[in-house]
């Protein structure tokens, strides 16, 4: 397939070698042009601007960081689609503005998929993402091709920014996890409590899941280098709250999470793991365990 890929950091440049690699024809632009460079190496064709990008390939794929950085791309790519074009988006955005930019494009016999994905960089290395995917079920076809070489689990949500619900749903009960994992640490170290030998035990109990696994071992030992960065969920959590003040949604426990996000990125810890949550709760914590 001729296919345009636009946003190479740590999600989508691997996203992005796997088409290349899987035989797919890759046009590429971006706005810092060595980012590009090691797919160029790999066969993929350059291409002066967005636009260009929807003129070559019927199908634009991009990852870039925001609602603001898909809206304005999309306009760039706009007047280079032909009618029947696809734009694929796996932005993690606001659901509105999914429809906004789905009306837009629309206007042009074009269309606009929603296709956030979980998983993080090392789910876009192994090429096992969850894709959950917001669009007409019609396109299925032509992008079940594309899906398959990027994740292992792909779901159809619904129209235009179901993809962004999902995706909102997902990250709720991830970072409420995160931080209900930090708050066991903390209750286990005023305890006097080894956290290291409770997380081991509740790793094989009911309390069991990926979460503690994985953050709650980096919390174990104290271990906050990024490997997901804080601020990226800080901004998935302010688009759950806008949307959910938006709709008229009650998430109590949502917006008591979201005010230690705030914590966290107000201590400039943004860059960091997180499991930095830990942190935030051990601010001001009495030095001696509770007897």
């Amino acid at each position: 397939m001729q296919l345009g890929f636009i946003g190479f950091g740590a999600m989508g440049g691997p996203m992005a070698e796997h088409l290349l690699r899987a035989g797919h024809v890759l046009h590429v632009w971006s706005r810092r042009a060595a980012s590009a460079d090691f797919l160029l190496r790999q066969g993929a064709i350059g291409c002066e601007s967005p636009q260009a990008v929807a003129r070559a390939a019927a199908i634009v794929c991009s990852n870039v960081t925001g609602s603001a950085d898909v809206e304005g791309l999309a306009r760039e790519l706009a007047p280079g689609f032909a009618p029947g074009g696809i734009h694929i988006d796996f932005s993690t955005i606001a659901p509105g503005v999914a429809r906004r930019i789905a009306a837009m494009y629309a206007e042009r016999g074009v269309d606009f998929v929603d296709a956030p994905v979980s998983g993080g960089s090392g789910g876009a290395q192994g090429a096992t993402l969850a894709i959950m995917w917001g669009g007409r079920s019609a396109l299925a076809t032509r992008l079940q091709p594309i899906f398959e070489v990027l994740g292992k689990t792909i779901v159809h949500v619904g129209g235009t920014g179901a993809g962004q619900v999902a995706k909102a749903c997902n990250q709720m009960v991830m970072v409420a996890a995160i931080e209900a994992a930090a708050e066991a640490a903390r209750l286990a170290a005023a305890s006097g409590v080894d956290f290291a030998a409770v997380r081991a035990a509740m790793l094989h109990g009911s309390a069991g899941s990926r979460v503690l696994e994985v953050f709650g071992g980096r919390m174990a030992a104290h271990d906050y280098a990024a490997v997901v960065e804080a601020r990226l969920h800080h901004k998935d959590y302010g688009l759950v709250m806008d949307e959910a003040s938006r709709i008229g949604a009650a998430l109590p426990a949502s917006a008591a999470v979201a005010q230690q996000l705030n914590a966290l990125i107000g201590r400039g810890w943004g860059r960091a793991d997180s499991a930095s949550l830990l942190r935030v709760l051990d601010i001001g914590a009495r030095p001696d365990p509770v007897r």
